[in-house]
């Protein structure tokens, strides 16, 4: 080979050498690049997920707040509603005997008519009156008597005290009412006590 021929594949190897080196030199510039590129990446993703964490915790603040002020009104709701539920107890009769009051009125004043000119005649329509009164109050409040004499016996209404034997009645008839009974509106309210035909 001669010189000439020599220097040309130096020449050439050196071109080749440089080339790969260009080349080498592009990819780790590109690797460098890319790899800032990953990062830049990398970072964002990591604020964004740090925005996201930030949102969902102040989400969840908002919500804890939202829960214990539910948490009181609840509170507050169940102890007025006790409150009320125990006054509604302690003052449930104050309208009957708010009615009852008239009728008490009548009794003291025929009590002390009837001491001041014992005209027993009086009194007795006086106290008729009042019981009528009286009556007539209760009965707007739901009191109604028991039915019993004349009425087969009915455990869930009358209660027996005695059977007797009647020619009148056949068996299992009331056939005496000892002591009234009531029903308040559609309960018993006391059953009548009664005598039941045997």
């Amino acid at each position: 080979m001669s010189t000439k021929e020599q220097q040309e594949a130096a020449n050439a190897a050196e071109e080749m050498a440089q080339e790969q080196e260009a080349v080498q030199h592009e990819e780790q510039e590109q690797a460098a690049h890319d790899e800032a590129s990953e990062e830049a990446e990398a970072s964002a993703q990591a604020e964004n997920g740090d925005d996201r964490y930030a949102e969902l915790a102040k989400q969840v603040e908002d919500y804890q707040q939202r829960y214990l002020r539910a948490q009181a009104d609840f509170d507050n709701f169940r102890r007025r509603t006790m409150k009320e539920k125990e006054e509604l107890g302690q003052y449930a009769s104050m309208k009957l005997i708010g009615q009852l009051l008239p009728v008490v009125d009548n009794f003291e004043r025929a009590v002390a008519a009837a001491a001041g000119n014992k005209d027993y005649d009086s009194l007795a329509k006086g106290v008729d009156m009042i019981f009528r009164q009286l009556a007539q109050t209760l009965e707007q409040e739901g009191l109604k008597p028991i039915n019993a004499v004349g009425e087969p016996f009915n455990p869930e209404y009358h209660q027996a005290i005695m059977q007797v034997e009647s020619e009148e009645h056949e068996e299992g008839i009331v056939v005496e009412e000892v002591q009234k009974g009531y029903m308040l509106k559609d309960r018993v309210l006391r059953p009548a006590m009664v005598k039941v035909s045997g």
